[in-house]
């Protein structure tokens, strides 16, 4: 098979022992972790469907609600990274923990107190998306500081899992609380998440060095200039091909998933007319899904070749939601064919992202860690509030059911890009890729 260029610098990528899980750093990192993306993911359908549900916003409110929570990726992305290449990713944790904390915490009190209206949900939003850059950057830079190369797939297979895991509860949770309880149980319950991801990840005792900071030193020891940083991580970034590849394939995905997700919001309750706990239930159902894809992710690769997961995962997953436009009907007819569309894109997804993950941490050395990440961050994640503003404007203009089906068939532009890209003919072994 042809492969793609610069791959040839990477060791290819063998199985994990079973020492990671006896790890007790390890275990808590996954332990946090997990509790950060329970909460985040309650939180990212608490605060929707308040506005929806509660609020009776309309689409073009949904989808400011939306870019302003997703605005701090394309704000603050290459920044974080920058920092968090010069910071203890512990220390970054726990803060941007005890920030979302304290953030949900004082949305329920101002639910209490009849507060919480559009304006203080786009403030809320933007905190918890800021602190949420900054503690997902730092998650992905940890497990390369505390883990070994040989151990990065299996590492990020079980960080990713456990994410799965949080779709599968955030949403359902979240759904279930605002539609039967009230709105300030429902961020209560995220705050609580955000609180044991603080302890958790408290409890790591191993000593974090910081790779490359003597090196990326300016005169006299000091840090250098950050921009100076940003512009090394993206240098690095886009001199590679498949780096660079994976830069777009995001871009055009997430811009398009953003819009997508915007307009689906709004169809599923008020199209379908499903209730807030069926809502979350659906957007639960990536959950398994994903479960399933990153158990897949540790083996498919090197069996096929990751450009091929990568490419036919990816043709899969986002392929499926030209599905829901279709549907009409009956709730019992519509509600299990949407649970296999979350099921399927789950499975997708997130054999995409542990796949991509794998390749963007095995071709970048350990000092350019938290800029890579942030720079591909930046570049796919950056265009989700435009997508977000773009999905509610479609919606109001061209109604529901036709802004679905063209968002949806905006997302396949992803796989064409990495079809028609060196990474699509990236080898079983990374080490072998050239």
């Amino acid at each position: 098979m042809p492969s793609a260029s610069r791959a040839s610098s990477v060791p290819s990528i063998p199985s994990v022992p079973s020492s990671l899980w006896r790890d007790r750093d390890f275990r808590r990192l996954w332990v946090g972790q997990t509790a950060s993306q329970l909460g985040e993911h309650a939180s990212l359908v608490v605060l929707p469907l308040f506005a929806v549900l509660t609020l009776n916003a309309g689409a073009g409110q949904l989808g400011v609600l939306r870019a302003v929570g997703q605005a701090p990726i394309l704000l603050l992305s290459l920044f974080v990274g920058a920092w968090v290449d010069g910071w203890r990713t512990r220390t970054v944790m726990m803060l941007t923990d005890a920030g979302r904390t304290l953030t949900l915490g004082a949305a329920a009190v101002a639910a209490l107190l009849g507060w919480l209206g559009l304006p203080v949900l786009f403030a809320v939003a933007f905190a918890v998306g800021a602190l949420s850059v900054f503690f997902d950057v730092a998650y992905q830079a940890s497990l390369v500081r505390l883990v070994k190369r040989d151990q990065l797939v299996r590492g990020n297979s079980a960080l990713e899992g456990s994410r799965s895991a949080a779709q599968i509860g955030g949403p359902a949770l979240g759904g279930a609380l605002v539609s039967l309880l009230s709105a300030p149980v429902a961020a209560a319950s995220s705050m609580l998440f955000f609180a044991l991801s603080f302890l958790s990840i408290r409890g790591i005792r191993r000593t974090e060095s910081i790779p490359g900071r003597t090196r990326l030193s300016g005169r006299r020891g000091r840090p250098p200039w950050v921009g100076r940083r940003i512009h090394e991580g993206l240098r690095f970034v886009l001199s590679d091909t498949s780096l660079r590849t994976v830069c777009l394939a995001s871009a055009a995905f997430q811009f398009a998933f953003a819009a997508m997700m915007t307009v689906y919001l709004l169809f599923l309750p008020r199209e379908l007319h499903l209730s807030g706990t069926a809502v979350g239930l659906v957007l639960a159902a990536v959950g398994p899904g994903a479960l399933l894809g990153s158990v897949l992710a540790a083996r498919l690769p090197g069996r096929f070749g990751h450009g091929t997961v990568l490419v036919c995962a990816a043709v899969l997953g986002d392929g499926v939601f030209l599905v829901p436009p279709a549907l009409h009907g009956s709730y019992p007819l519509t509600f299990p064919v949407l649970l296999a569309v979350g099921f399927v894109f789950g499975t997708g997804s997130q054999l995409v992202t542990v796949t991509v993950m794998a390749v963007r941490q095995a071709l970048t050395p350990d000092g350019m860690q938290g800029r890579a990440a942030a720079t591909i961050t930046f570049a796919g994640m950056g265009l989700t509030p435009l997508g977000s503003l773009f999905g509610g404007l479609l919606a109001q203009e061209w109604g529901l059911r036709t802004s679905l089906l063209v968002t949806a068939a905006g997302m396949m532009l992803s796989p064409a890009v990495m079809a028609l890209s060196p990474l699509a003919r990236l080898e079983r072994s990374l080490g072998a890729s050239q």
